[in-house]
């Protein structure tokens, strides 16, 4: 029953993944959502998400952000960063992770989906057969109150059995994901 909205792994943050070792596991192309995922809901782009797709782009990865916000939104957002996106996107709904596919020209087994959500990110990905990594919503600063939706989500999680794709450092000092 829950299991449309299992992520294929989860991770704390955008910034605590391997992008190293998904590029060489054979993904190349990432689809971000931007809302609670990179920055917190309406927050502007940050230094440390420019750089992050920087060096995204650095190691080979096409990116793209597919989001139910509008383009004045994205546009503003990714004003310093080159990247695809598709606006107004009606996730969880197949249409704009297919889009998504053709705009990166990658097979969706080369792939990988990184959001917040389970209702919207990670549902639309398993519609569409297409990995995805859950991270932790972001919040605002002092924002404490969660939402159903948030709530309904932490319980379908506590059943969820999917792999973390935290950055990990090994006994000998080499980082990995675990």
């Amino acid at each position: 029953m829950f299991k449309k909205y299992f992520p294929y792994a989860r991770c704390k943050s955008v910034f605590d993944i391997d992008y190293e070792e998904l590029y060489a596991e054979g993904i190349r192309a990432l689809i971000f959502d931007i809302d609670a995922t990179l920055v917190p809901h309406g927050d502007p782009c940050t230094p440390r998400v420019e750089e992050l797709f920087g060096r995204t782009h650095e190691i080979g990865f096409k990116t793209l952000i597919l989001s139910n916000n509008s383009a004045q939104r994205i546009e503003a957002f990714i004003k310093n960063i080159d990247t695809k996106f598709i606006e107004l996107a009606d996730k969880p709904r197949p249409g704009g992770y297919i889009r998504a596919l053709e705009m990166l020209g990658e097979p969706k087994e080369n792939t990988l989906v990184i959001g917040d959500q389970l209702f919207t990110d990670v549902l639309g990905a398993n519609r569409c057969g297409i990995r995805s990594v859950l991270v932790d919503f972001l919040l605002k600063e002092g924002e404490t109150k969660l939402g159903k939706k948030r709530k309904l989500e932490l319980f379908i999680l506590k059943f969820c059995n999917c792999k973390d794709f935290s950055v990990k450092e090994t006994k000998d000092g080499k980082k990995k994901l675990l």
